[in-house]
Order: structure tokens, then sequence, then C-alpha cells
């Protein structure tokens, strides 16, 4: 954990989604700040990073937002916080922060819960290509 980039908010994905795969995608090509870096919940380290924070990966289905030694966001929390941070046109989804967290979340967790089905699935985690390995921890 004391390896982790302190000046950088790491997003923890699920690497075998196909939605949170094009997500990180979209992420990545708006970071114009070069704000975010990337960690498969599957890997060894986003399940050192979840024992660290103590969010038990067997009862979440989302993403995560870490902010190391300040904060944690997850589900639609961790997704408004990010669009936030990118700026511009995304920053407009921060509008949903009107609505109850419980009621975000409810909308959150039925895309999760149907994910694979709508999106697909990888048989293993996305790979990183030589020019993005960088944003990947």
């Amino acid at each position: 954990m004391q390896d982790l980039p302190e000046n950088k908010k790491i997003i923890l994905f699920d690497g075998v989604c196909n939605l949170c795969n094009d997500a990180v995608q979209l992420i990545i090509k708006h970071d114009k700040k070069d704000i975010f870096r990337f960690v498969a919940l599957q890997s060894d380290l986003g399940k050192e990073i979840c024992k660290y924070i103590g969010v038990d990966q067997t009862k979440i289905d989302s993403i995560i937002l870490y902010n190391p030694r300040v904060a944690y966001y997850y589900k639609s929390s961790a997704a408004i916080e990010i669009a936030e941070e990118l700026g511009g046109i995304y920053s407009l989804i921060s509008v949903l922060k009107i609505f109850p967290e419980k009621l975000r979340n409810f909308v959150y967790d039925y895309i999760a819960k149907n994910r694979y089905k709508w999106y697909g699935k990888k048989e293993s985690c996305m790979i990183p290509t030589p020019e993005l390995k960088a944003k990947f921890l």
C-alpha cells in the first residue's frame, strides 16, 4: 500500500466486465489532468486495497474510487465523483446528487446486476496496451 501514488485517485473496476472496461477507456480518453490510475478488483492489489479500506469484495458489485489516505466512494457516488473530476460535459452528471443516494444506488445496482447480460463479459482482465500501462497499477 505504500507504493500507491499519493497524488492520484485510484479507480477499482471489474476487470472482466465489458461495460466497466468501456468506462475505463472513456475515463482515460477524457482524463486530461492525469488524475486517475486503474486497478482491477480481481487483481492482488485490488483485493489488498479493498481489504485496507474495509470493503468486502464478496458484498460489493461496484466501481470504487479511492483517494489514498483521504476517502473512498462506491456505486453512484463514485461515478459522480469521477465525472466531476473529468469536468466538461461530464460534470453535468453531478446534477444526480439532487436524488437521494439510496435511489441513485437502486438504479446503479440494477445496471450492475445486469451488466454481464447486457454488455457481456471477458474471460480475463483487460491487458492495457504499452501506451496505457502507466495508467494501471
